[in-house]
């Protein structure tokens, strides 16, 4: 990243844990309109992780779009100002070959380089994109991924099969004890993949084969305040049941390591009513950890995963998932393709396990 970007991408990012935020006022998401972007809002993602097969090899794959507002520059009349922020990581893990790829955009929006449209879903970040388009059924999505990045690309389609889950209370899900630290938070769980992918220059059409290939998951989040200013990061995961149900689990750290506060869901079957866990319900517990040769961090890639909706065991599969996006985000994070078991150690689920705050505090003041 040119040195000029970073102090501006810093202070942008920093600004949600700088001063108080009021509360996000209840109202009653709306869509498409609320699959779009927010801009007055300081930070937002869509974040789409999924697992597919081509040529009888497990792929896992990663796409992210952040949009960030920029105070400073609100003011400015210039053309120029970068208002907002618009940058992108993009990653495909490699379980035949035992590695991971990945890949970083960044930019200002506007100018036909980058742009997050209001009205839904369209996200475009020089060659990469994130669009939404109606599908068959009243309310059922689906959305184009577009990206080609350094020795890989994306060229799939996901598609809705069951309706959203609403995180919190009613998409209000809180991150913290004040009530301003809190986001809205839209789960897409059990998304049908197909497309291709490319690796090494070659093109590899998904074909299935077990119930677990050729998911995914979307998240779509958007909030004034990051996180509690004590926090240093977080556990997360989104899991696609092989049943068709889905689990999401999250804990906010201390640097201590003690958690802050907790959240997720669990919603056992498409048309089952969604149990909603609270700030003191969700307890993730480090079975086995793996250390980074790039970056020192020591991460936890095995979890003992503690729910209202039972006892998990989250294995990574493949130690080696940490994405280093200092050039665009600033922070070092792991993120990777995991299997969700049951107590008796059989696999349930595939999904993603995103951990933050490890390599350094995820605190980009």
């Amino acid at each position: 990243m040119p040195p000029r970007r970073r102090p501006l991408l810093l202070a942008a990012l920093a600004a949600p844990l700088a001063r108080a935020a009021p509360r996000p006022e209840p109202a009653a998401l709306a869509f498409p309109r609320d699959h779009g972007s927010h801009p007055d809002l300081r930070t937002e993602w869509w974040y789409l992780t999924g697992q597919v097969r081509a040529r009888q090899r497990p792929f896992g794959f990663q796409i992210t779009f952040f949009r960030s507002r920029v105070d400073a520059a609100q003011g400015l009349a210039s053309a120029f100002a970068a208002r907002q922020l618009i940058f992108a990581h993009a990653a495909l893990t490699d379980l035949q070959g035992r590695r991971l790829l990945h890949d970083q955009r960044i930019a200002r929006a506007g100018f036909g380089i980058a742009q997050a449209s209001e009205r839904d879903t369209a996200i475009q970040l020089q060659d990469w994109s994130l669009i939404r388009h109606p599908a068959d059924a009243p309310g059922a999505s689906r959305y184009a991924i577009r990206a080609r990045a350094q020795g890989f690309a994306l060229a799939l389609d996901a598609t809705t099969t069951q309706p959203p889950i609403l995180q919190g209370e009613d998409g209000l899900s809180r991150k913290g004890p004040a009530a301003a630290q809190a986001s809205w938070y839209v789960s897409q769980p059990q998304l049908a993949v197909a497309g291709a992918i490319e690796v090494d220059g070659h093109r590899l059409e998904l074909a299935g084969g077990e119930p677990w290939d050729n998911r995914a998951w979307m998240d779509h989040e958007w909030s004034e305040a990051l996180m509690p200013p004590e926090a240093v990061g977080w556990d997360w995961t989104g899991m696609n049941l092989h049943g068709g149900g889905a689990l999401t689990a999250f804990v906010l750290r201390r640097a201590d390591a003690s958690p802050l506060w907790a959240g997720g869901s669990w919603r056992p079957a498409p048309d089952a009513p969604l149990q909603v866990f609270g700030p003191r319900d969700v307890r993730f517990t480090p079975l086995r950890h793996w250390t980074s040769g790039a970056s020192g961090a020591r991460y936890p890639v095995q979890w003992q995963l503690d729910t209202p909706a039972g006892r998990f065991a989250l294995d990574a599969l493949l130690d080696d998932q940490e994405l280093d996006s200092r050039a665009s985000t600033g922070a070092i994070y792991w993120e990777g393709l995991s299997a969700l078991r049951d107590a008796g150690g059989r696999e349930i689920g595939r999904g993603y396990l995103e951990m933050t705050g490890y390599a350094q505090p995820l605190r980009l003041e």
